[in-house]
């Protein structure tokens, strides 16, 4: 089901241990759909685990921010938000 909110969301491959930033207005099938193999980008890194995400009412809102993480300083903001799962995962 379609979800009133669009979502950023942040994939870490758990074969190469790298992140992978998308968003969408359904999330738990977009996550899914991932770990399928069904995006080109992330199918030869799958499994991938969810380990962040922001909601939005605004689609371009939700775009604004994905484009920040894509950023160097997005990247770094990024990683300080997901410090403690990055120390507990290794």
């Amino acid at each position: 089901m379609k979800s009133p909110f669009y979502y950023v969301y942040v994939l870490r491959s758990l074969k190469d241990k790298r992140f992978y930033i998308g968003s969408t207005n359904n999330l738990k099938k977009r996550v899914e759909d991932h770990n399928k193999g069904k995006n080109i980008s992330t199918a030869k890194r799958i499994p991938l685990q969810l380990v962040y995400y922001e909601a939005f009412f605004s689609r371009t809102d939700a775009l604004r921010r994905e484009k920040y993480f894509k950023t160097s300083k997005g990247k770094t903001t990024l990683r300080l938000m997901v410090r403690d799962y990055l120390i507990v995962a290794g």
